[in-house]
C-alpha cells in the first residue's frame, strides 16, 4: 500500500498518477479543505506526529511513502524521514520545479529570521507578505515592532481564525483569488517590498516576481529548505510513476516506457558529455532528460563503446562523440521496443575561428539530422519538411533543449559553429516496413515521435473502468450534460463551448468511444456531447467504435465515398488523393465543400453512436486543430 502526504498541487498530481493503477492507496492531508477527485484513493485527515505516522503506516501496511507536502513543511519532512528509517521504507519526494535563482533582482534570505533581519536592515516600512497564514506568527517582530505589514491568505475560516489567534489586524488581511493578476493587489497597496517563499512554478513564484518587477517593488525571497538526502526526488507525474514501478513492480498492471524521442534526447545528452569529458572519467549510467511538461527524468544509457573522435573532415577540424539508448517501451506493444537509438554529436572548428567566449551562454546553435534507420519525409501533411528526416517537432525540440541545457551545465563556452546531432536507428529501415510509415510517405526508416516523452500503456478493462468511475463522479455533481472528449487538447476547446459546466463533467474517452457512450446509457445520462477531432471522426464514421491507430487507419476509399455522398466536387476528390492525414482537410478544402463534407461525416458518426444512447440525446462536435467547431 502507498501513502501520499499531500495537500498541494503536487499531491493532486500524485493522486491522479496512482489512480491510473486502479488500486487502493491512501491520501493524507492535515485538514479537509483540499478537494481531490479520487476513485480508488482513501482519504485520511489530521496532522500526524512521529508516533501517529508510524502507527498509520503499520495499521495500513504502508510499503511506500510519497512526500508531496509543501516544500516549507520542514517538520513534516523530518517526521517522514524518521518514520521511514524506523520502518525501512522508501520515500519518494515529489519536488516542485524551480526556476533559476535571480540574484540580480531578488534579495535571498535563508529563513524567516534572516528575512526579518534583512528587511529591517533595509528600513522597509510597508511590506506585503505572500508567504501564507502560517507565517504571520513567524513575522511578528516585523508587524508588531517596525513595519506596516499586509498578509494575503486563503479565503478560509481556518485561516481567519489563525490570524485572529495571533492578534493580526483584520484590516490588513487580503484574500487570494485564483487566476487573479498579481499586479492588482500590488497596485492597490503599493508596498515598498514583498516577501515571498521560493515556492516553485506551481506556487506562482514567477508570477509574483514578474508583477513586483513591473511595479518597481523590491523582492525578498526565502530560499526553499533542503529535504532529507535519503528521499528519492522526482518532479513530475512521469517520474513518480516510473519510480513506483521500480519500487513496487506489481502496483501498476502495465509498465510505462519511453518514447523514441526521449531515448534520442538521452543519447544526445550522453554523447555531449562524452565530447567534453576531457578527463575521461567513467560515463554515468543514467542521464537527465527534460520532458515537454517541464519535469526531468533519468534515462539509462548504454556503456561507452569508444572515445570521442577528432580529425580533419572537408578541410575542417571535427570533433564528435556517440552514445546510444536501448528503447524500453514498457508493456506497450511497440514494434521499436528493444531497438538501439543512437546519437552522434559533432562540432566543427576552422583554423580561423575566433576564441570561444569566456562565459557560457544560452544561444548554442543545434542542428538535428537523421542518419541510418531514420525515415525521410516524402509527402506533405505531416508538418515536417519534405525531404527531411522524420523527426517530429516535439522530439526535435527535446533533443535541442536537452543538449543546450547540458552544454550550459558543463559550462561549455559559446562556439562559433553549430553542434550537429545525428540520430540513427540501426535496423530501422527493416522495422519501418512493418509500420504505417510507408502509407504516410515516410521512407527508409522509422519516425522519431513522442508528445509527452513517455509511453503509458493502459489495459482496456482498467481504462474503461476509470471512464465509468469518472462519469459517475460527473453525474453526481448534478451537471445537466456530460461531455466526452479524447484528451486534453479537445477538452480545452469543448470547455470553451460549455463554460458553465463543472470540471467533473468532462470525461476523457481516449479511443473507447463506443464503450464510453454505453456507460453513459447505463448510468441513464440524458444529455451527452461527444467532442472529436477529424482523424478519429473519419474512423468512427466508418463504424470503428475503437479508434486506436493500431486498430484502424485512415481509409481514403471511404473518404472519397463521404465526399461523393456529400456532393463535393472533383477538387475535393483530388485533395483526398494527396493528403497524408485527415486533419489536412480543414485547410485544403473550400469552405463550401468543407461544410458539406463535415456535415455528412457527422451524420455517419450519429448513425453508429445514437443507437448506443437510446434514451438520451447525443450531440457531436467536430473540432479542428485550431479549435473551430462544427456541429
Amino acid at each position: 500500500m502507498i501513502l501520499i502526504l499531500g495537500g498541494t498541487t503536487e499531491g493532486r498530481i500524485a493522486a491522479r498518477t496512482l489512480e491510473e493503477a486502479g488500486k487502493p492507496f491512501y491520501y493524507s492531508t492535515k485538514g479537509d479543505e483540499q478537494e481531490v477527485t479520487m476513485h480508488h484513493g482513501i482519504r485520511l485527515h489530521g496532522a500526524m506526529d512521529e508516533l501517529d505516522l508510524e502507527r498509520c503506516c503499520r495499521e495500513h501496511n504502508i510499503q511506500l511513502l510519497v512526500d508531496a507536502a509543501h516544500p516549507f513543511a520542514i517538520q513534516l519532512h523530518q517526521t517522514v524521514e524518521k518514520v521511514a528509517h524506523t520502518l525501512d521504507l522508501y520515500v519518494i519526494r515529489f519536488e516542485r520545479i524551480y526556476p533559476p535563482r535571480d540574484e540580480e533582482h531578488i534579495t535571498w534570505c535563508d529563513d524567516f529570521e534572516d528575512a526579518i533581519r534583512q528587511i529591517k536592515k533595509e528600513d522597509i516600512f510597508t511590506l506585503l507578505a505572500l508567504t501564507g497564514v502560517q507565517s504571520i506568527a513567524k513575522l511578528k517582530p516585523l508587524w508588531q515592532e517596525s513595519a506596516c505589514c499586509y498578509f494575503r491568505i486563503l479565503n478560509r475560516e481556518s485561516s481567519r481564525r489563525l490570524a485572529e489567534r495571533e492578534g493580526f489586524p483584520e484590516k490588513n488581511l487580503y484574500y487570494y483569488h485564483a487566476d487573479e493578476d498579481e499586479r492588482i493587489l500590488l497596485q492597490k497597496l503599493r508596498p515598498e517590498a514583498i516577501l515571498i517563499k521560493e515556492s516553485g512554478l506551481s506556487g506562482g513564484f514567477n508570477e509574483k516576481v514578474k508583477a513586483a518587477l513591473a511595479e518597481g517593488i523590491r523582492i525578498f525571497a526565502i530560499r526553499c529548505p533542503d529535504t532529507p538526502g535519503s528521499f528519492i526526488p522526482i518532479d513530475g507525474e512521469h517520474g513518480l510513476r516510473r519510480m513506483v514501478e521500480n519500487i513496487l513492480p506489481d502496483f501498476y498492471p502495465l509498465r510505462s516506457g519511453l518514447s523514441t524521442g526521449t531515448c534520442a534526447a538521452a543519447a544526445a545528452v550522453a554523447a555531449t558529455w562524452d565530447l567534453f569529458n576531457l578527463e575521461r572519467r567513467p560515463r554515468p549510467a543514467v542521464f537527465p532528460v527534460l520532458l515537454p511538461n517541464g519535469e526531468t527524468i533519468y534515462v539509462p544509457v548504454e556503456k561507452q563503446k569508444s572515445w570521442p573522435n577528432a580529425g580533419f573532415l572537408n578541410g575542417n577540424w571535427m570533433a564528435d562523440a556517440e552514445a546510444s539508448v536501448i528503447k524500453d517501451a514498457g508493456d506497450d506493444p511497440d514494434i521499436t521496443n528493444g531497438m538501439e537509438i543512437r546519437a552522434n554529436v559533432a562540432v566543427p572548428f576552422r583554423m580561423d575561428d575566433p576564441e570561444p567566449e569566456d562565459t557560457p551562454v544560452d544561444d548554442y546553435t543545434i542542428i538535428v539530422s537523421g542518419g541510418e534507420g531514420v525515415g525521410i519525409v516524402t509527402m506533405p501533411g505531416l508538418g515536417l519538411e519534405v525531404g527531411g528526416p522524420a523527426i517530429n517537432n516535439t522530439p526535435r525540440k527535446m533533443i535541442e533543449d536537452n543538449v543546450k541545457l547540458f552544454l550550459k551545465h558543463l559550462r561549455v563556452p559559446k562556439q562559433p559553429n553549430p553542434f550537429v546531432v545525428t540520430i540513427s536507428v540501426p535496423g530501422g529501415e527493416e522495422i519501418a516496413r512493418r509500420t504505417f510509415n510507408p502509407r504516410l510517405g515516410i521512407e527508409g526508416g522509422i519516425s522519431i515521435i513522442g508528445t509527452s516523452g513517455i509511453v503509458k500503456p493502459f489495459s482496456s478493462e482498467a481504462f474503461v473502468d476509470s471512464i465509468r468511475k469518472s462519469m459517475e463522479v460527473g453525474r453526481a455533481t448534478g451537471s445537466p450534460r456530460i461531455v466526452l472528449n479524447s484528451g486534453a487538447k479537445s477538452e480545452k476547446y469543448v470547455r470553451g463551448y460549455y463554460p458553465e459546466l463543472p470540471a467533473q463533467a468532462f470525461i476523457h474517452y481516449g479511443n473507447f468511444i463506443g464503450d464510453t457512450i454505453k456507460i453513459a446509457a447505463d448510468l441513464e445520462i440524458k444529455a451527452v456531447t461527444l467532442g472529436i477531432m477529424i482523424g478519429k471522426a473519419v474512423k468512427l464514421a466508418e463504424g470503428n467504435l475503437d479508434t486506436h491507430s493500431k486498430q484502424v487507419t485512415m481509409n481514403k476509399d471511404f473518404l472519397r465515398e463521404v465526399a461523393l455522398s456529400a456532393g463535393c466536387g472533383g477538387e475535393t476528390l483530388a485533395v483526398i488523393e494527396k493528403i497524408t492525414l485527415a486533419r489536412e482537410l480543414w485547410t485544403l478544402l473550400s469552405a463550401e465543400d468543407l461544410q458539406a463534407f463535415c456535415s455528412r461525416l457527422l451524420e455517419l458518426c450519429h448513425q453508429y453512436c445514437d443507437p448506443l444512447l437510446p434514451e438520451g440525446e447525443l450531440t457531436i462536435l467536430l473540432i479542428s486543430e485550431e479549435g473551430k467547431i462544427i456541429t
